[in-house]
């Protein structure tokens, strides 16, 4: 590929990313009512993990991955168990989000995160964003919170700005920046420790990450709940279907963060509402208001800009 396709080619890999990822949450959703929040939540990770390992295997078995494996630095591990802290916290929050309003306005109101990523990409990883960049974060999270109130608009309530959906899809998208933040400065950091493909930069992250999501809250699942994982088992067949497609999702993430910066990769990543909304509209029969509607669309200017200035 020509360095000028190179050089675009994270844009391809994000939209993969948010397609994947809508298929993993439409399966998740499914899998909250039947085995609960948590469960629901660990089988992302401890049915993804299979797939990130044989990704990760066939890399190298392809030559991408020809030189020695990594030696791990202390920093690299924990930006890494950074992100896989708050990416479980993230995923909890948003089914619980889904709980509680439709998929399409649930998956959006998870992007107030675009803005946070760019003030902590800031703060930590010294990206700044451009002009137009960060215009397009404002648009954005304008849409967000007019999507957050409750179906008939109540703007000037102060119920419906603290309804459970706006909270929870503010912990989400707080915890999906910290995460984002993490899962970069993890690819910055491997990349200083000789990995230059962005693509073992990929699967190493998430490998390292799901395994560290998979022993950590199945072991807290396998305490606390009563039935252990014994209904992650029985369920297996929805299980593997968002545990691939979350490992997919994930890879693509991965290897995105590697190629470019947080705050861009974010918000490029928006699209996600588009696809989210086709799945409202065609496996849930769900149907937006005005309101969300207006706010899907001041969503959708804010990814347009984003693409001007690439």
């Amino acid at each position: 590929m020509s360095g000028m396709g190179m050089e675009y080619l994270w844009v391809f890999v994000v939209l993969f990313a948010a397609a994947a990822q809508t298929v993993r949450n439409t399966a998740q959703r499914s899998l909250t009512a039947q085995i609960g929040t948590l469960p629901a939540t660990l089988v992302r990770f401890l049915y993804g993990l299979p797939f990130a390992a044989v990704y990760l295997l066939a890399l190298y078995a392809l030559g991408d991955g020809s030189q020695a494996l990594p030696q791990f630095s202390l920093a690299y591990v924990g930006w890494i168990a950074l992100g896989a802290f708050f990416q479980v916290a993230a995923t909890a929050a948003l089914l619980m989000a889904m709980k509680e309003r439709n998929f399409a306005v649930a998956v959006t109101l998870s992007k107030t995160e675009v803005l946070q990523v760019a003030l902590f990409a800031a703060m930590f990883l010294h990206e700044l964003p451009t002009r137009l960049a960060l215009l397009a974060m404002v648009l954005a999270t304008v849409g967000v919170l007019m999507l957050s109130l409750p179906p008939r608009g109540q703007v000037f309530s102060l119920s419906a700005w603290t309804s459970k959906s706006s909270v929870y899809g503010l912990i989400c998208g707080a915890c999906f920046a910290l995460a984002t933040i993490g899962f970069r400065g993890g690819a910055v950091e491997i990349a200083k420790l000789g990995v230059n493909s962005p693509w073992l930069s990929g699967a190493w992250g998430v490998l390292i990450a799901q395994a560290m999501q998979s022993v950590g809250l199945g072991a807290w699942i396998a305490r606390t709940h009563e039935q252990g994982l014994h209904p992650l088992i029985q369920s297996w067949r929805i299980s593997l279907l968002a545990g691939s497609m979350g490992a997919a999702a994930s890879l693509a993430w991965f290897t995105a963060y590697a190629m470019q910066g947080a705050a861009p990769v974010r918000t490029l990543g928006m699209v996600e509402v588009v696809f989210s909304y086709i799945v409202s509209r065609r496996v849930f029969s769900e149907k937006l208001s005005l309101t969300e509607k207006l706010g899907m669309a001041l969503m959708m200017l804010g990814l347009v800009l984003i693409c001007l200035q690439l």
